[in-house]
This record gives C-alpha cells, structure tokens and sequence, in this order.
C-alpha cells in the first residue's frame, strides 16, 4: 500500500512538472515614467519584443506599443534593451 501511494504521488509530481509552463524568453517590466522595457534574447527579432511589450499594454488597458528606444546591454543572456510607450489608437 505504501509503495502504491509513493508510485502515486511521484506520478502525480513528474505529470505537473511536465504540464508547467516555460519561462518565457523576454524580460518584460513597467517603469515607473510609464513605459515597457523588454529585455530581449539574442535569437529575438523586434517584432517579436513589441509583441511582448504590446502583451503588457493591454494589461495597462491600452492597445498597442510604440517603441521609443533601443539600448545594447552587457548582459549576454539578454544582449538587447528596448523601450516602448503604450498607446491608446
């Protein structure tokens, strides 16, 4: 009984682990003057980081993203930095 309820319950832990979402690739935060900074990956294209930045907007309740800056970072995991503005249109 007990090596039923450990097969179990090893079962169950391997089945969420393995329905867990990735992490997601992109960096994506608010500052505080009301921008979206998205750190993006080596293989990122910018569409690909305006998706993600337009993705925060729309929780902000606006409809899309405009960006505003691009920024080379030392960092190598996350090599690129761009800024962008929510908008309203």
């Amino acid at each position: 009984m007990k090596r039923l309820l450990k097969i179990s319950v090893s079962s169950l832990g391997l089945f969420l682990l393995a329905c867990a979402t990735p992490p997601s690739e992109f960096g994506v935060y608010r500052q505080s003057d009301g921008t979206v900074g998205v750190h993006a990956p080596k293989s990122a294209k910018d569409t690909e980081a305006q998706a993600a930045a337009a993705e925060e907007c729309k929780k902000l309740g606006k409809r899309g993203a405009t960006i505003v800056e691009t920024r080379k970072t030392v960092n190598d995991r996350f090599p690129m930095t761009y800024i962008f503005v929510c908008n309203t249109y």
